[in-house]
C-alpha cells in the first residue's frame, strides 16, 4: 500500500511542491528576523505567479519571466512598507490587504491583458526545463528528488546556506537582526530600523515572487485565479515555528510539501478529493498543535 512513496515518480514531485513554500519561507524569514510581522507572503506570492506569465509569454523566456516575479514581489514589498513603515499602518491589517489587493488585481489584469476569466493557458507561456544532473539521476532514491528539478528548486537550496551565513556574517544580514532583535541599539550605531526593515521587506517581496514563478512557469505552464491555494499562508507558519532560522525552515518546509505532495497521490486510493486537498492544512494544525504542547511541556 505504502509502495508509492518510493516511487520514483513520486519523489520527484516533492521538490516541486517544496521549492514555493521554502523560497517564500526564506522570504517570510527575512522579515521575521528583521522584526517585521508579515503574513502577506500569500499575495507576493500570487503576484509573482501572475508576473511571470505575463514576462514568460511576451518575453518568450522563463528567465524574463522570474525576473519579473521577482520585481513584481519586490513591488508588493515596497507597499507593504509604504503603508507599514512610512505611514504606520498595523501590519496585520497591511498583510490582508495585500492578500486582498494580489487576488483582485491579479483576476483584473487577466481580463485586461488576456481577455481571459479564471484561468490563461496557452503553449507560448515559456517553461523551465527541468535539469538533468548526469552523475546523480542514476542514484536510487536521491536520483528522483535532485534530478530533473527547475532551477529554481536549486536556487531555494542554494539560498538555505546562503541565507543562514547572510545572517551570521553579512553587514546586511547583521543590522536586519538587530533591526529586529535591539532596533534601539541598531539606532544608537546611527542606522534606521525602518531602512533596514525596507530591504527586508524587498527581498521577502522578491523570493515570494520567485515562489509563485515555480508555480506557474516550472510546476505547470499557466495562470489560474488564486493558484497560491494557501501556500503562502502554509509558509508563515513554517517562519514562525522555525523562528526564521533557514536551516529548520528547510526541514519543515520539506515536511509541508511532502504531505502536499502525497495529497495527490492518494486520491488514487479512493480517498476524497475533499479531504486529500485538507491535508497539507491538517499537517499544519497537527504541527503546531504538537509544537504548542511541546512548548508547554518544556516550560511546566
Amino acid at each position: 500500500m505504502f509502495d508509492f512513496l518510493l516511487d520514483p515518480s513520486f519523489l520527484a514531485s516533492v521538490p516541486r511542491f517544496v521549492t514555493p513554500l521554502l523560497l517564500a519561507g526564506l522570504g517570510g524569514a527575512i522579515c521575521e528576523r528583521a522584526g517585521v510581522f508579515n503574513i502577506g507572503l500569500e499575495g507576493m506570492m500570487l503576484t509573482g505567479a501572475f508576473a511571470a506569465v505575463v514576462g514568460a509569454y511576451f518575453a518568450g523566456s522563463p528567465y524574463i519571466g522570474a525576473l519579473a516575479a521577482a520585481l513584481a514581489g519586490a513591488a508588493m514589498g515596497l507597499v507593504f512598507a509604504e503603508f507599514n513603515l512610512r505611514r504606520g499602518g498595523d501590519s496585520i491589517v497591511v498583510s490582508i490587504a495585500i492578500n486582498l489587493l494580489a487576488a483582485g488585481i491579479t483576476a483584473f489584469l487577466l481580463r485586461v491583458i488576456f481577455k481571459v476569466t479564471g484561468t490563461f493557458n496557452s503553449p507560448d507561456i515559456a517553461g523551465f526545463a527541468p535539469i538533468q544532473l548526469p552523475l546523480v539521476k542514476d542514484v536510487p532514491v536521491i536520483g528522483p528528488i535532485l534530478s530533473g528539478q527547475s532551477l529554481l528548486f536549486y536556487l531555494s537550496v542554494l539560498a538555505v546556506p546562503v541565507l543562514h551565513f547572510f545572517f551570521a556574517r553579512h553587514r546586511l544580514g547583521l543590522r536586519i537582526r538587530a533591526a529586529g532583535e535591539n532596533p534601539a541599539g541598531l539606532t544608537a550605531g546611527g542606522v534606521n530600523p525602518n531602512q533596514v526593515r525596507l530591504m527586508a521587506l524587498i527581498l521577502c517581496g522578491a523570493l515570494c515572487g520567485l515562489a509563485g514563478a515555480q508555480l506557474s512557469i516550472a510546476n505547470v505552464k499557466l495562470f489560474v485565479e488564486n493558484m497560491s491555494a494557501g501556500r503562502g499562508w502554509i509558509a508563515v507558519v513554517a517562519v514562525l515555528l522555525t523562528r526564521g532560522r533557514p536551516w529548520p525552515l528547510l526541514f519543515i518546509t520539506v515536511l509541508f510539501g511532502m504531505v502536499d505532495s502525497l495529497s495527490f497521490r492518494v486520491q488514487g486510493l479512493g480517498m476524497p478529493q475533499q479531504f486529500t486537498d485538507m491535508m497539507p492544512y491538517l499537517a499544519t494544525l497537527a504541527v503546531l498543535t504538537l509544537l504548542s504542547w511541546w512548548y508547554r511541556k518544556r516550560q511546566a
